[in-house]
């Protein structure tokens, strides 16, 4: 069976990316892109982590 160790961290990331998207649009909330991207970054990372074989 695979391990899932970062499948976890990389839905929580992915959920927290979401809802700073969804107050942005929302209410004109300013939020810096670099974070953002960054943000995406590591929960796409975190989240296709498990998949690949070591």
């Amino acid at each position: 069976m695979k391990s899932m160790t970062g499948r976890p961290w990389g839905m929580i990331l992915l959920g927290v990316y979401l809802v700073l998207v969804g107050v942005a649009s929302l209410f004109g909330v300013v939020i810096p892109s670099v974070l953002m991207g960054i943000l995406a970054l590591v929960a796409g990372i975190l989240l296709l982590l498990p998949l690949v074989k070591m």
